[in-house]
């Protein structure tokens, strides 16, 4: 018996959630998985409840678990909160830094049915299938962090650190992915004007000499982020530092027709975290409109990673490729002539073709 441990969060992660925890109990007795799902808190609840965004035994019952699923945190309630407070940085930081999960992979892969909810022509995305992969647990999100007063008003400072073996793990890890996939990873940094970047780009270029059947390639960030748009199926593999894979991340989504398509696992520790890459949505929280598949295909990735069950994670895919074929969205990958459905009912619908 596998134990899963489920964390709902914030506004629409109550939703999509539970749509997800229903796949999985249909998908993995089909495998000969026998999963337990508990429930903990995190987050804006969290501190609803029990006054903190990570309580403690949250943070112990994810180490004794075998999977993390969480929804998403954070919301204008607790907006009012010290920045070291609020969910964003004291509840999902914290989770990351504390099971030691250095490595977010996000696949952006746009389903053909989906080629039209791009805002980009559909020439331009059409055939896009490539991996962004985040460090996780370093830079500037993790540096320290202070201000004090100058004869000016204000000086405010943000440390961002890495060291040699935090940038060589992540990079390893980006080769060895690129092996299982197209064989090209595009390392991402600024090397031309921060001295992080430029002991990132060492490091990567000496680490290639190990993986000679890789393609490597450096990119600046601010032409990365102009090349997604422009030729997003160069990519195959993308490498890149904490603040630059958060942002492009939240680009590439656009590729796949909605941020709400995304799915993510963040791994690296003894236990791994699964998560759609997008926020709590609080505008349409309660609503039945949220779009529960980045979630769902989190799920999918579950399987594959934590439990080495790729024909499971797969048949999910299918799935969600198989009611997109039939004309089924919800409102962020709405068109015309399309059946506009509810989280729910989009949830039910995977779970048909299962």
């Amino acid at each position: 018996m596998a134990k899963v441990l489920v964390l709902p969060g914030d506004g629409i992660g109550q939703e999509i959630v539970p749509e997800a925890v229903k796949v999985l109990k249909k998908v993995a007795p089909k495998y000969g998985l026998e999963l337990e799902f508990e429930e903990g808190l995190i987050g804006g609840t969290a501190i609803d409840e029990t006054g903190k965004p990570l309580p403690e035994e949250t943070l112990e019952a994810c180490r004794e678990s075998d999977a993390i699923l969480l929804g998403a945190v954070g919301g204008p309630k607790w907006d009012h909160l010290p920045a070291k407070e609020r969910p964003e940085v004291a509840a999902l930081l914290a989770l990351r830094k504390g099971l030691g999960l250095y490595a977010n992979i996000r696949p952006c892969l746009l389903y053909p049915a989906l080629a039209d909810a791009s805002t980009l022509k559909k020439e331009v995305v059409a055939g896009t299938d490539l991996v962004v992969v985040r460090e996780l647990t370093g830079g500037l999100y993790f540096g320290e962090k202070r201000r004090e007063q100058v004869e000016e008003g204000e000086k405010a400072v943000d440390m961002l650190v890495y060291t040699t073996p935090e940038i060589e793990r992540i990079l390893r890890l980006a080769f060895e992915l690129a092996a299982k996939r197209s064989g090209k990873v595009t390392s991402v940094d600024k090397a031309n004007v921060l001295e992080s970047s430029r002991l990132w780009r060492e490091t990567a270029t000496r680490l290639a000499a190990d993986y000679p059947d890789i393609t490597l390639e450096h990119m600046y960030v601010d032409n990365c982020a102009m090349q997604l748009v422009r030729d997003p199926k160069q990519f195959d593999v993308i490498v890149t530092e904490n603040m630059f894979g958060d942002i492009l991340t939240d680009q590439a989504s656009m590729l796949s027709g909605s941020i709400g398509m995304l799915p993510s696992a963040s791994i690296g520790g003894a236990v791994a975290l699964y998560e759609p890459a997008h926020g709590s949505a609080p505008d349409i929280a309660g609503k039945n409109l949220a779009n529960p598949l980045a979630t769902i295909l989190s799920a999918a990735m579950m399987l594959e990673i934590t439990f080495d069950l790729e024909e499971a994670a797969q048949s999910i895919r299918k799935a969600v490729e198989e009611v997109l074929e039939a004309g089924y969205r919800t409102g962020d990958i709405m068109m015309p002539g399309a059946k506009q459905v509810g989280t729910d009912e989009m949830g039910a619908l995977v779970r048909e073709r299962l």
